[in-house]
């Protein structure tokens, strides 16, 4: 089984945000909402209060601001309310496939003139995903590293929060027998240091999830080569589903196992923590188990999860950076458990997760 992510350029209908429409995920897996307080009040601020609030960006056109729109012409308003606790709050853009500049730009153009900062996912590895649900990405090393500068130019002087290729170290240091290692990490120092040339961009290379590879110590010397020295920081919990508390607890514990470095955490769906239950999942593609077991299934589209801390900059804790919603609450996991391909809009999930929310 493989979890999430890892890239990060940190980057709706009904009057309740501003943006532009982007690309969506491509589908990577793992992986107090609902006051209708504005995104980035102080209501969602955290306990450190003389930290600058970076307020970010929200998408006026993202998937589930079209879904309230529509429900609300349906005549379900009460559907509409639920799903505008996806719809209003800061989420990621990933960027992968081709072209990336134009989508990048397009982006943070879009959030600097709200006077916003954007979220990003660099997620276009050879490789990626190990083959599995979200498989694919750049055909090779020459491929990629253009993919990176164009990524890198589109990005301008504009700022963003950019997260670098979900899974693609945690995978590695798991037992993925598909990449060759040592190519796989000089791939994403590359994207790191390319990238963090930008003069604005905050940059957190991914680093897995406290269920995935539960010592910490076992991703540092990959991180290391991997660039993680070049980052901002590291990135937790990307379409994972792992607690404030482990994350925080498993974050601070790298980061001194790495010097100090700051991360990020991915809270969007991590409101009743991680999936315990004793389904294996089925593949919706060929009708078959997976087989694979409870473990390896927990993180592909779980039952009974929750929408999450709100996305902020202001944490109270010193070395945690933001929380952020990275993965796109109510885009499928994969194949399983009834869920259409990785990356695709999936409405009663989403609903499922915004009726969850403990606020």
């Amino acid at each position: 089984m493989w979890l999430p992510r890892a890239v990060v350029v940190v980057l709706l209908v009904g009057g309740c945000c501003m943006g532009v429409l982007g690309t969506g995920e491509d589908g990577a897996r793992r992986a107090g909402p609902g006051t209708g307080a504005p995104a980035g009040s102080g209501e969602y601020a955290g306990g450190r209060e003389e930290v600058a609030f970076e307020p970010l960006w929200v998408d006026p056109r993202s998937r589930a601001a079209r879904q309230a729109a529509e429900w609300r012409i349906a005549g379900r308003a009460a559907d509409a309310e639920l799903m505008d606790r996806i719809a209003s709050r800061p989420q990621a853009e990933w960027v992968t496939g081709a072209s990336p500049r134009a989508t990048v730009q397009a982006v943070t153009t879009a959030a600097a003139r709200a006077g916003r900062t954007a979220v990003l996912v660099a997620y276009d590895v050879p490789g990626r995903d190990c083959g599995q649900y979200s498989g694919g990405g750049a055909l090779g090393v020459l491929d990629y590293r253009t993919w990176v500068d164009e990524f890198a130019v589109g990005l301008g002087d504009r700022g963003a929060y950019v997260i670098v290729e979900p899974d693609a170290v945690a995978q590695v240091v798991a037992g993925c027998t598909q990449v060759d290692a040592e190519e796989r990490y000089a791939l994403l120092a590359y994207a790191v240091e390319r990238i963090k040339r930008q003069p604005h961009a905050h940059v957190y290379l991914d680093a897995g999830n406290s269920g995935w590879i539960p010592q910490p110590t076992r991703l540092v010397e990959a991180l290391r080569a991997a660039g993680v020295g070049q980052a901002d920081g590291f990135a937790l919990n990307v379409s994972n589903f792992q607690t404030d508390q482990d994350s925080s607890v498993y974050g601070d514990a790298l980061s001194r196992a790495l010097g100090g470095k700051h991360y990020v955490v991915d809270t969007s769906r991590n409101g009743n923590g991680p999936y315990r239950g004793t389904d294996t999942g089925t593949d919706t593609g060929t009708g078959t188990d997976t087989g694979i077991g409870t473990d390896a299934e927990s993180w592909c589209n779980p039952p009974g999860r929750a929408l999450g801390t709100p996305p902020t900059t202001v944490t109270g804790r010193p070395r945690l950076d933001a929380q952020l919603w990275i993965k796109r609450p109510g885009e499928s996991d994969g194949t399983c458990r009834g869920g259409p391909p990785a990356g695709q809009w999936w409405p009663s999930y989403a609903l499922e997760l915004a009726r969850n929310a403990r606020s």
